[in-house]
């Protein structure tokens, strides 16, 4: 128990980047995904998604007129720099960004218009390549990250149209129409391609892409900075290397920091099942009442409609509020009998007790702590430690209070037998209102009934 704690508190001193439980959830699952095999219904709709990209990409590269010729130095730099840039993975709230704008705005001012999509899925797939080789990528996925390379199609299409030429400030509203068609690709082929295979919500996945939208949209001006010097040279795409080395940095430090936070997230989780096998190892009872509060915890905190983070501390809490109670004596946490008024007045520091052991561990659990501190305070202020009433008891501990009663009702206790399923309800609703929030009380009813 204490190297988990160590280990918990050690990690509590790493700076990190306060991600959300959501966007955690969401960033593991991005990863994991990355090393699975494509579902059936992925196959079908990546085939449809690429068959017509490159379907648009060559009618673009065959139709829009241009006069540029690019040497094969150009290609090469222009595609590697862009395959650089696509490997720098900035994992950023639910989903990730990619300064590739960096290059591909340079790219359309070398490139015939009407090739730089192509150009795109080449690059793409050459930095996928080199991510299976790292063992970074399942290697079914380099034909859905070429998928990614539709949103070149939309400026390939405006600036092709209007005439290819000399990057020139002046002609700013068309880069701006350009950069908005890049956009519009690159929210609607992935929004409905999701949503019609995965079943995403588009709200979810345009929230995701916004800050995407907003990274290139930044990165853009910059990446026509260096169209200005490539098109003399195509050397001038080497002025792009050191920016791109450095947003590098910031990717490899940005990903070390979530790592120690899941790690942080996954070493608190550790302490706390660790410090519940200690409560059920001394108290047998105690400990698998704390499992089945965690249950009950978690269906009325889900119906509320919790938040990820609510949920999180309400499963901590209730999984931990009994801690306290192995800082008691045996002789009074096992007595058959009524306590005393002098033993329960014991029994009755087990909260306070219990931040203390949680304080002491720091952190996510520390935090905790106030709401294990507040799980025996009733509704009406007359609980103890604190006598707190109403919404100032923290929801979390409200929510276990109820939980905690309930399941407390319908166990067998050392000097009681369970009581009946409709005598129990019979309680909590005398209780409404009083000892218990009355908006968790008939969330709980409607559970246990359905029990």
């Amino acid at each position: 128990m204490l190297s988990a704690m160590s280990q918990a508190a050690t990690a509590q001193r790493r700076p990190d980047v306060r991600l959300d439980v959501e966007v955690q959830r969401s960033i593991e699952e991005m990863r994991a995904r990355r090393l699975n095999e494509l579902a059936v219904s992925e196959r079908a709709s990546l085939l449809v998604s690429n068959v017509a990209f490159l379907a648009a990409a060559t009618a673009l590269l065959l139709f829009l007129p241009s006069g540029r010729s690019p040497s094969i130095l150009a290609v090469v730099l222009l595609v590697c720099a862009y395959a650089l840039a696509f490997r720098l993975d900035f994992e950023i709230s639910t989903g990730s960004a990619v300064p590739t704008q960096l290059v591909l705005v340079p790219m359309f001012f070398v490139f015939p218009a009407g090739a730089v999509p192509l150009a795109v899925a080449a690059a793409i797939a050459l930095a996928s390549l080199v991510d299976v080789a790292r063992r970074e990528l399942h290697a079914e996925r380099i034909f859905l990250r070429i998928g990614n390379a539709w949103h070149a199609i939309g400026p390939a299409l405006v600036l092709g149209l209007a005439a290819e030429g000399q990057p020139d400030l002046a002609r700013w509203p068309l880069y701006l129409l350009a950069l908005g068609a890049q956009f519009a690709f690159d929210l609607v082929v992935p929004t409905l391609r999701e949503w019609m295979v995965l079943r995403i919500p588009p709200k979810l996945h345009l929230r995701q892409m916004g800050w995407v939208c907003l990274i290139d949209a930044g990165l853009a001006p910059v990446g026509l900075a260096v169209a200005f010097a490539a098109t003399d040279s195509p050397a001038g795409i080497i002025l792009a290397l050191p920016l791109i080395g450095l947003l590098g940095v910031f990717t490899q430090e940005r990903r070390v920091r979530i790592d120690s936070e899941l790690e942080l997230r996954d070493a608190y989780r550790g302490t706390a099942f660790l410090l519940g096998d200690v409560v059920e190892a001394d108290d047998e009872y105690t400990g698998a009442h704390s499992r089945d509060v965690v249950d009950l915890t978690m269906a009325v905190g889900q119906k509320l409609g919790l938040s990820p983070g609510e949920m999180r501390d309400a499963e901590f809490a209730a999984l931990l509020h009994d801690v306290g109670k192995v800082r008691m004596p045996n002789e009074i946490i096992n007595k058959p009998g009524k306590l005393t008024t002098e033993e329960r007045a014991v029994i009755e520091t087990h909260t306070v007790e219990g931040e203390r052991m949680l304080h002491r561990v720091g952190g996510l659990l520390g935090q905790i702590g106030r709401i294990v501190r507040s799980c025996h305070e009733r509704y009406d202020g007359t609980g103890y430690p604190d006598g707190i009433a109403g919404e100032a008891i923290p929801l979390a501990a409200r929510i276990v209070a109820a939980c905690d009663a309930f399941n407390a009702m319908t166990t067998d206790r050392p000097y009681r037998a369970a009581l009946p399923l409709e005598t129990a309800i019979e309680e909590l609703e005398r209780g409404r209102g009083t000892q218990f929030d009355p908006a968790v009380v008939d969330v709980l009813i409607e559970i246990a009934r359905r029990q």
